[in-house]
């Protein structure tokens, strides 16, 4: 007989049946294509070895070259705020305040009580403390105490705890106090997950009235979200929700002395709104703008979830509209809030939840102006929408959508799966992030069964192909300022020593990967695999036998496992029939398998994998119809 071929259709279909997907692909785990063919995904590893981590969920990342050239990046989490630098992480999250400190030591514990007189932090803050003087414990004294802690506990106002058991210190031997000149305390934490309820405590202070129930349930507090832009070669950071901060790129690499100044922190920009829900810096003009943001800057009753702020041309610190300066503001029409913008062709895009507005500049004396382009296709996040190659791409409320001139819905393959186990409480969590050198997009997001990103959907534009998968990244930047793609992963029970060295610090830590290097999870093996629909032999009436199939495989590095499938109608159970390691030597696979439809399973789960499969051809007879 004649070797059948079997061909598939590129891309992911999860809209059909199994058998409805006769022809193609319907399922798959860090597999991508190209050409149309299916092949495994690069590998990753640690942008910083041997692997160092960093404290709190990143929830954004960008990276930019200074003006002599420094490569840098920077990682906001929900706790911090780091540069990357010649192989290092920094610490420049802000100070809020810094004011002298008491400690008090007690038998039988390692928490230490801190008197520092309304300092306004909260529990899981951070304090650094310098010029100690007094302390005289076993394992503990006054250099080991001038080290940076997280606050384990508030008592009052004006007295919180920490925890000096890193440290070593031995129960029953203490001091009565001790002192620091300098409790330099760090803005505010935020949350790793959005809280909601209906009871006790359900909402904000001061939302409805003390012992009324809550019919509906109220968000306690919103992961927080970081917005991170360059202004020149400066680094602007806006929480989502609040204020913004700036990174002196120049004091930080002290141009003076070529030297870097670890002390230096990113500092708030007074003048900027307190209170924003996203932020950029225009393209061409050097605009800082604000979205979802305070009319009046400072004055918290002027905040309009739908109005635009921009400050005066090449100024951080003017964003008072006058005669004689660009800043000004606009609102904008439909929708509840904005959730975010994007440059692209050199205008910005403006998504509301429930619209697009396209924002041009035009100079003196409107600067910009503004249009609606859009409706009913609001972005579902802060980090859901991201540009490539002119084109911007963005997640909505159960569809995806791109704009290039004009707005047009994405036709999507796996929309049904994507959105029916999708957690919309954590929509403010998913991330788009872009792979030129695939022409890929991929949303990280996460499922119902998980507050914690551990899901993926790529739709690659130059193909017109979707995929699926596990992989898990908070955050993502595309190459460009470095040759590789970096990526964050979050993992809330690691309690792996951060860098820099914090004292007493609660789990969760996030590390940096660069991407499309090398063919394993850094270090370990990638576990990819793709399954295709059913598919008949020949009509479908006839069972088939089947002797054997040849394998085709391009640039096979190592083991591939390849699984023939068959089973007699849609809804009978499958068998497989058929189960080999294939290596790149492996002419052709003998078997032994009947039935009328055929499915195909290619798995790899070792190290040093690598492959891109081809066609599929079987030797099958008919062989009756029972």
């Amino acid at each position: 007989m004649p070797l059948t071929k079997l061909t598939f259709k590129p891309g992911i279909d999860k809209q059909n049946t199994e058998y409805g997907a006769e022809g193609g692909w319907i399922d798959c785990d860090n597999v991508r294509f190209r050409y149309g063919l299916p092949e495994k995904i690069g590998g990753w590893e640690s942008v910083i070895q041997p692997d160092r981590m960093i404290i709190g969920a990143a929830r954004d990342q960008i990276t930019w070259a200074s003006n002599n050239a420094t490569q840098l990046a920077a990682v906001g989490t929900h706790k911090k705020l780091y540069t990357v630098y010649n192989n290092t992480y920094y610490d420049i999250t802000p100070l809020s305040t810094t004011l002298p400190a008491v400690f008090t030591f007690t038998s039988g514990t390692t928490i230490v009580d801190v008197l520092s007189t309304a300092s306004g932090c909260l529990e899981g803050d951070f304090v650094t403390f310098s010029t100690v003087s007094g302390v005289s414990v076993v394992n503990v004294n006054n250099t080991n105490m001038e080290n940076e802690f997280e606050i384990v506990n508030i008592i009052d106002a004006d007295n919180f705890q920490v925890d000096v058991n890193d440290l070593g210190i031995v129960p029953g031997t203490v001091t009565a106090s001790g002192t620091a000149a300098g409790a330099a305390f760090q803005i505010n934490t935020g949350v790793d997950n959005t809280v909601e309820g209906y009871g006790w405590g359900a909402g904000y202070y001061g939302a409805g009235t003390w012992g009324t129930a809550r019919s509906i349930p109220l968000s306690l507090q919103q992961a927080r979200i970081w917005a991170l832009d360059t202004f020149g070669e400066d680094l602007i950071a806006t929480i989502v929700g609040g204020r913004t901060y700036r990174l002196d790129t120049s004091a930080f690499l002290d141009y003076a002395n070529g030297i870097t100044s670890t002390a230096e922190r990113a500092t708030e920009l007074t003048q900027a709104p307190d209170q924003s829900n996203f932020m950029l810096v225009s393209p061409i003009d050097r605009h800082l703008i604000f979205f979802g943001t305070e009319t009046t800057p400072g004055s918290s009753t002027t905040f309009d979830p739908m109005s635009v702020l921009f400050g005066s041309q090449q100024s951080l610190t003017d964003f008072t509209p006058t005669s004689i300066n660009t800043a000004g503001f606009q609102r904008l029409a439909q929708g509840n809030e904005i959730i975010t913008a994007v440059r692209t062709r050199g205008d910005i895009l403006i998504l509301s939840d429930d619209s697009a507005h396209s924002m041009q500049f035009v100079g003196p004396p409107f600067t910009f102006s503004f249009k609606q382009i859009g409706s009913n296709c609001g972005a579902v996040g802060p980090h859901a929408a991201q540009e490539a190659e002119n084109v911007v791409y963005w997640m909505s409320e159960g569809s995806f959508y791109r704009y290039s001139g004009t707005v047009q819905e994405i036709p999507c393959s796996v929309q049904d799966y994507v959105f029916g186990d999708i957690d919309k409480t954590e929509y403010r969590k998913i991330f788009a992030g872009v792979n030129l050198s695939f022409g890929e997009i991929t949303w990280f997001y996460c499922s119902e069964a998980n507050s914690f990103i551990d899901r993926c959907v790529t739709y690659n534009y130059k193909e017109n192909v979707w995929t699926i998968g596990s992989l898990a990244r908070t955050t993502w930047a595309s190459e460009g300022t470095f040759r590789k793609p970096y990526a964050t992963e979050y993992d809330p029970n690691a309690t792996t020593a951060a860098v820099p060295t914090v004292i007493g610090v609660s789990p969760g830590r996030s590390i940096i990967y660069q991407h499309e290097s090398g063919t394993n999870a850094n270090g370990q093996p990638i576990t990819a695999f793709i399954e295709s629909g059913d598919m008949d032999i020949v009509d479908g009436d006839d069972n088939m036998f089947i002797r054997r199939y040849i394998p085709d495989f391009k640039n096979q590095e190592g083991e591939v496992e390849m699984q023939i499938k068959v089973k007699q109608y849609p809804g009978s159970s499958q068998t497989i029939a058929s189960a080999t390691t294939v290596y790149s030597t492996t002419t052709k696979v003998d078997m032994r398998a009947r039935g009328r439809q055929i499915a195909l399973k290619i798995v790899s789960d070792d190290l040093d994998t690598k492959w891109r499969y081809g066609t599929l051809r079987v030797d099958a007879q008919p062989d009756g119809k029972r």
